[in-house]
């Protein structure tokens, strides 16, 4: 069993490290999708039973069947009738065919209809102005710009609850996923392109999100908090946010988009408005990968790997 992040034991290898992170995002598709908070997350927890159920419907049958053959036609049951010599049956054939292509059909049409009504491009329908979050996913890390407060976050993302967000997602490095197990719908951060995804926290909770895409050494610790306050703490927690710490400029994003693990959440009480269009723009080249030469960067083949 891995350690707990929490329980101060190192893990000693990098094997430890990813089972860790394969074992985290087992248990948040058992205790995350499962949990929903949100109604894209309800939605999404529906799709996933409703297929199980209709799958079931196949497979529970077919095993009881397979025992029931083997009971049927063993041995010492001589009134079992045996056809040794039978090579076709048009009624099987039509059985054997029909059931899974139906089956198929109907599982195809249950899943299409649910996704269609949850497109991540699609807007919430809500009263409430959505709240526009810009995500980057970073070497290895999350950065969270609010446009519309004028604040950033590293590893922290916090939402008002009831409130439907926009997030813009993109990547300035390589391929990642945002994923959010209890609000739903992971969708790829892509270098050079901008993602488009529409959540919501129906209540106030404490989740998780992580990143569903293997993308390097420091890939099981790519992970953030998730806080879904009311609006009124939130607006709260915005403007304590824009009374202390860093401004994200250029020259500080230069510093942060440098690969690192481990990376506690932090906040900017200001950022460049032109930062997240630079990036997903690709007018700010990529930070800099392993540098063998360099002792600091040493390499993939000496990183310590997971959570300590």
């Amino acid at each position: 069993m891995c350690p707990s992040p929490k329980s101060g034991v190192r893990r000693p290898t990098r094997l430890r490290a990813r089972c860790g992170a394969g074992l985290a995002l087992l248990a948040s598709g058992c205790t995350g999708v499962l949990d929903p908070v949100g109604p894209v997350g309800a939605a999404d927890s529906q799709i996933l039973i409703d297929a199980t159920i209709i799958m079931l419907a196949i497979v529970i049958p077919t095993i009881v069947l397979a025992f029931w053959i083997a009971w049927h036609y063993r041995a010492s049951n001589t009134k079992a009738e045996y056809l040794p010599y039978w090579s076709f049956s048009g009624r099987i054939e039509a059985v054997v065919w029909s059931i899974p292509i139906l089956t198929i059909m109907f599982l195809g049409g249950v899943i299409w209809i649910g996704s269609y009504r949850i497109d991540p491009f699609r807007p919430l329908p809500s009263a409430t102005p959505p709240l526009e979050v810009q995500v980057v996913a970073l070497d290895w890390k999350w950065l969270f710009i609010y446009p519309q407060q004028g604040i950033a976050t590293v590893n922290q993302l916090v939402v008002p609850a009831g409130v439907p967000v926009h997030f813009s997602i993109t990547s300035a490095s390589v391929f990642n996923v945002f994923f959010v197990p209890r609000l739903g719908s992971m969708i790829y951060a892509m270098p050079g392109m901008i993602s488009q995804l529409h959540l919501q926290a129906d209540r106030p909770a404490d989740l998780f999100g992580l990143s569903a895409h293997f993308s390097g050494d420091g890939f099981s610790d790519m992970q953030f908090e998730v806080k879904s306050v009311p609006p009124a703490q939130f607006a709260a927690w915005a403007q304590g946010v824009r009374n202390s710490g860093p401004v994200l400029d250029l020259p500080t994003y230069a510093k942060l988009a440098q690969q690192s693990q481990n990376v506690p959440p932090l906040t900017f009480r200001g950022v460049d408005p032109r930062l997240f269009q630079a990036i997903s723009a690709q007018k700010i080249p990529p930070a800099p990968g392993p540098e063998p030469a360099n002792p600091e960067h040493a390499g993939r083949e000496v990183s310590t790997g997971g959570r300590h």
